[in-house]
């Protein structure tokens, strides 16, 4: 198998004010985390390259990203922030044109008061424009967000979109439903992939086992398959849950009854396709 690649990582300097996302019980992840760390931990689990994926809503971190990867031959790529709703949007698209590592953009729309931020019209005007700098668009929901992200999707048929965290469905509940079906339905939609990771966090940090995963699992292998099905760790994020090869071994356990080839497609392939690696 070819090396594996994480398409979903974070890497920070950490402050209090461009982090306020990170509660005061999120101790472990308020500090600095960066390359020689993220080296270590993937040199560890047989991780052989990235994806950098925003934490903070800044052009400015984007371009940091963007010089980490030219120094970090590992970071493979980096979906970062632009302001998609900014009639000035072009911009900053027109900035980062020229860089290869740009991959994608996210919008931590989970984040917006409002539950229908992403149907409002300037967002999916800025949305329109991805295509045309071949960037692909994260898409970072809660459960609950699932019947408006099927209605973005379809208004943008031609744009690639990739679900964070199989859309953070609430696992420490053991909630399944309307999830389930939400997800099958959104599967439809051949331009979505989706990453495995950030489940784990969405459990009970201090006492989650397989079983409670299992099932989660077992609905995105059937909605998306290997083929739309890509690894992430969602590291350092996943450290309020789990080390790093605790979930490589999650995963590898969930994978090991596919073929050696859907197998390379997850841990590779997929994420290689969808952002042009």
């Amino acid at each position: 198998m070819a090396l594996k690649i994480d398409a979903h990582h974070h890497l920070w300097q950490f402050n209090d004010r461009d982090y306020g996302w990170m509660s005061p019980e999120m101790t472990v992840l308020r500090r600095d985390f960066l390359v020689p760390e993220l080296q270590a931990v993937l040199q560890a689990s047989g991780i052989g390259g990235t994806v950098a994926v925003q934490a903070r809503q800044t052009v400015e971190e984007t371009r940091w990203l963007l010089g980490l990867r030219r120094e970090a031959a590992m970071i493979r790529g980096v979906v970062g922030w632009v302001p998609l709703a900014d009639p000035d949007l072009r911009r900053y698209l027109d900035e980062f044109a020229g860089d290869p590592g740009l991959k994608g953009v996210r919008h931590v729309l989970h984040d917006e008061p409002d539950d229908l931020f992403m149907l409002r019209e300037d967002f999916n005007r800025g949305i329109s424009l991805l295509r045309e700098y071949a960037l692909v668009y994260d898409l970072l929901v809660f459960d609950r967000h699932l019947p408006q992200t099927i209605e973005l999707v379809d208004r943008h048929p031609s744009q690639v979109f990739v679900l964070d965290h199989i859309a953070k469905p609430r696992i420490r509940e053991r909630s399944f439903s309307p999830w389930r079906e939400q997800m099958l339905e959104l599967a439809k939609r051949e331009n979505v992939c989706c990453k495995l990771s950030g489940m784990a966090t969405e459990a009970d940090w201090g006492g989650w086992t397989y079983g409670d995963l299992e099932p989660y699992f077992d609905v995105v292998l059937e909605a998306f398959g290997p083929r739309r099905l890509m690894f992430g760790s969602d590291w350092p994020v996943l450290l309020l849950a789990a080390p790093y090869q605790a979930w490589v071994g999650a995963v590898s356990r969930e994978l090991e009854t596919l073929s050696a080839e859907e197998q390379d497609r997850i841990w590779r392939g997929t994420a290689s396709a969808a952002y042009r690696l």
